[in-house]
């Protein structure tokens, strides 16, 4: 698959020859639905938590007679029944995350990337070189391009002037190859890659 490279400051660049094994692939929902609901299960937090029997605060005298009063037999006032007693398996503290094969993540990947290029979502960028540090500059270089919601993939390291002029704009967020997964890239409309991020991601899903 061959793509134009843009360059933000003069334009197109060149062309890049893409990997049909990453970026050519026929997207399947779900693959990229088990994927997802992984990053989702990994990332909550899983703090939700209710007072069993055992641990709320009363007394725990017989609460009236066993026989003789005509009601039901009871022998402790935190019983779920009554108001402000224990809750019956109520949620506890626990972990949500669970296991997904790391061939599976990878292939989720590629077809995540497949997708954005089969849908034109997919922009091939030359470089972040800005040189200063400039929030205005990279709005306006976004703004000129039309991206609205945008996800920025670099090579190994960000390019550091880049990602502090964009940390402040709404709907750009920049991303390290490695950093690059399922769930961001689908959220975004538009998926923007430099030639280092994909020479990264290419020997990182080879």
């Amino acid at each position: 698959m061959k793509l134009n490279v843009i360059s933000l400051s003069a334009g197109t660049a060149g062309d890049i020859d893409l990997s049909d094994e990453i970026f050519g692939l026929e997207p399947r929902a779900d693959l990229l639905h088990r994927v997802v609901r992984w990053q989702r299960a990994k990332a909550q937090q899983g703090t939700h938590s209710t007072l069993g029997k055992s641990d709320v605060s009363y007394s725990t005298k017989k609460i009236y007679r066993q026989k003789g009063t005509g009601g039901a037999r009871h022998g402790s006032r935190k019983a779920p029944i009554f108001r402000k007693g224990g809750v019956y398996k109520g949620p506890v503290p626990r972990s949500h995350a669970f296991d997904l094969p790391k061939k599976v993540r990878a292939l989720g990947l590629k077809h995540a990337l497949s997708a954005k290029a089969a849908s034109g979502e997919l922009v091939i960028l030359d470089n972040l070189d800005f040189g200063a540090a400039k929030t205005a500059a990279v709005a306006k270089a976004v703004k000129e391009q039309g991206w609205k919601r945008v996800l920025v993939i670099d090579g190994a390291d960000v390019n550091e002037n880049f990602a502090r002029a964009a940390r402040n704009l709404e709907g750009v967020d920049v991303l390290p190859s490695m950093g690059a997964n399922v769930y961001d890239i689908l959220k975004r409309d538009t998926l923007v890659i430099t030639r280092a991020g994909v020479e990264a991601l290419e020997a990182r899903l080879k």
